[in-house]
């Protein structure tokens, strides 16, 4: 028995033209391609909506609070004067000084 070994080709010598054909020159792979893109935009779109309103409801929360510091520093205004940097000082109590005696000499 004589075996042909130099001859015989096994799995792995076998050629293919896999990898080789262009994904657009077949329709369906293109279309399919399409298809992802179009769906990945969509999620995006939304994404931005999304991020949009986020940042709509932090300014309006940045001017509630700016709105409320000022309620807050004209009330502490009815009380306090500004300092030399314009930080809000609280008023010391005022102490009438009476006039004592006189000595003339």
């Amino acid at each position: 028995m004589t075996s042909a070994k130099g001859n015989s080709r096994g799995l792995r010598e076998i050629r293919t033209h896999s990898g080789k054909v262009d994904r657009v020159a077949i329709p369906h792979m293109a279309y399919m391609n399409i298809s992802c893109l179009e769906m990945e935009k969509a999620r995006r779109e939304k994404e931005k909506f999304i991020a949009l309103n986020r940042i709509k409801d932090i300014e309006k929360r940045l001017q509630e609070i700016e709105a409320e510091k000022d309620l807050l520093l004209k009330r502490l205004g009815e009380r306090c004067h500004n300092g030399p940097q314009g930080v809000p000082i609280f008023k010391a109590p005022t102490v009438q000084s009476k006039p004592g005696f006189k000595i003339k000499y």
